[in-house]
């Protein structure tokens, strides 16, 4: 070819080809995946249709006996925003909900999918959530999934669209297993979400993620002297003998539940956890809000060299996070002095100390005068994680509670004592203290 002249017809003929012949592979693919999906959703429904066929036919009885009809219906959008009728068994009797199989045999639904809308819900759903229209909605929805177990941080919009851009046939069969124990846990919950929980004569604030990292931002910024405890079974069973530990969690500024012994522990208490709002899942979101908002943070704790990682870790995450230095830690009583003038010197506004409950909430609230950061937290084994020396559980663990059996297997001789005796110590109290009261209490 001749300088300046443009490329020939022939060479530009395979360049739309290809993209054509991508975009047929990838509607193949898209038309493969829907043909299985819809093939376990047809087999699923029709062998428990098969297996429970006397009790349907004794509900459908029932019903017809009780109320002179056999079904009640709702009016909901399903695929493409078409109206379809979701079926329950008339009358205030066990089993209503087994109407639905039909609504799977017949297509309206799927076993695994977003949560099917109503017309009304449907005109609010934002724009950029239109995609949730694409496929079938379904009984079991991920953002469902993690509300039983305290984990929806994510409105349900977002859930739906990392479910659409994400399914696959296996996501969803997990997604479905998943809903097993996530349903025990979630199963006949308390309603009673009151503002405060409180175990063992400690206050718990019972508030969602993004409050809660609203509360350190705006504390920060307007550099309110705050102390800030997360709290699991394990600190409250310490706290439970520790005077001292339990007086600095009572002064604190605010204490967080952490961990699904929490969740369980306000099912016997007869009230309802908000959300798991702990430190692991909080730490990136409040790093990527005070990127946003300019406030710097130092990072205290763990072995050497782990704190500083997860300082570079984060910040190749949030380009703009601002850490205004790291210490291990390990320090002696005479390196305290020095520490403190560091941290202080670096004019960070918030101050994260990972060196273990109780220890760090101790030397916090010991410290407390002398400290400049605004809000100080006690994070915990925080910076394990997030300097990838230790590796988190699944999410598929974390969303049916059994993050613990994770830990307990990843560090068996430090933490079997914490989840096989403490565990179990921890809920009994809770059970005695909503039965006969705190004996205890200062």
């Amino acid at each position: 070819m001749m300088p300046g002249e443009g490329p020939s017809p022939i060479a530009r003929g395979p360049r739309p080809m290809r993209a054509s012949l991508v975009r047929r592979a990838s509607q193949i693919n898209i038309s493969a995946r829907e043909l299985s999906h819809r093939t376990i959703d047809l087999a699923g429904a029709l062998a428990a249709a098969i297996i429970l066929s006397p009790v349907l036919l004794l509900r459908g009885t029932i019903a017809v006996i009780a109320t002179g009809r056999i079904f009640d219906r709702q009016e909901l959008l399903g695929r493409f925003r078409r109206p379809f009728e979701r079926l329950r068994f008339a009358g205030a009797f066990p089993g209503r909900g087994l109407a639905v199989l039909a609504n799977i045999i017949r297509g309206d639904l799927s076993l695994t999918g977003p949560r099917p809308l109503s017309e009304v819900e449907a005109a609010m759903v934002p724009a950029r959530s239109w995609v949730r229209f694409g496929i079938r909605p379904g009984l079991v929805s991920t953002h469902n999934l993690r509300a039983r177990v305290g984990l929806a941080y994510e409105d349900e919009d977002s859930a739906d669209r990392d479910y659409f851009y994400s399914q696959t046939v296996g996501g969803s069969i997990g997604e479905l297993a998943r809903a097993v124990p996530s349903a025990l846990i979630g199963a006949a919950a308390p309603q009673n979400q009151v503002p405060v929980l409180r175990f063992f004569g400690v206050d718990i604030a019972n508030t969602s993620m993004d409050e809660a990292i609203g509360w350190i931002v705006s504390r920060a910024r307007s550099g309110i002297d705050s102390q800030l405890c997360f709290v699991n079974p394990d600190c409250l069973n310490i706290a439970y003998t520790n005077r001292e530990y339990k007086r600095v969690l009572r002064q604190a500024d605010r204490v967080l539940p952490d961990g699904i012994g929490i969740h369980l522990a306000c099912r016997i208490s007869g009230t309802s956890l908000v959300a798991n709002v702990n430190g692991t899942d909080l730490f990136p979101r409040m790093c990527e809000r005070a990127a946003a908002e300019e406030l710097s943070i130092f990072l205290l704790g763990a072995a050497p060299g782990r704190a500083a990682a997860t300082a570079r870790n984060m910040q190749l995450k949030f380009k703009c996070l601002r850490i205004a230095g790291t210490h291990s830690g390990y320090f002696t009583a005479a390196d305290e002095a020095a520490l403190i003038d560091q941290i202080n010197g670096s004019r960070a506004h918030i101050l994260l100390v990972g060196l273990g409950a109780p220890r760090q909430d101790l030397w916090l609230a010991n410290n407390r005068s002398k400290l400049h950061p605004a809000v100080k937290i006690g994070v915990g084994g925080l910076f394990d994680f997030y300097s990838d020396e230790i590796s988190r559980a699944p999410q598929w663990m974390r969303e049916v509670g059994m993050e613990w059996v994770w830990r307990l297997i990843k560090e068996p001789r430090r933490m079997w004592r914490r989840y096989v005796i403490g565990n179990p110590l921890f809920l009994f109290r809770v059970w005695r203290e909503s039965r006969f009261g705190d004996a205890d209490e200062p």
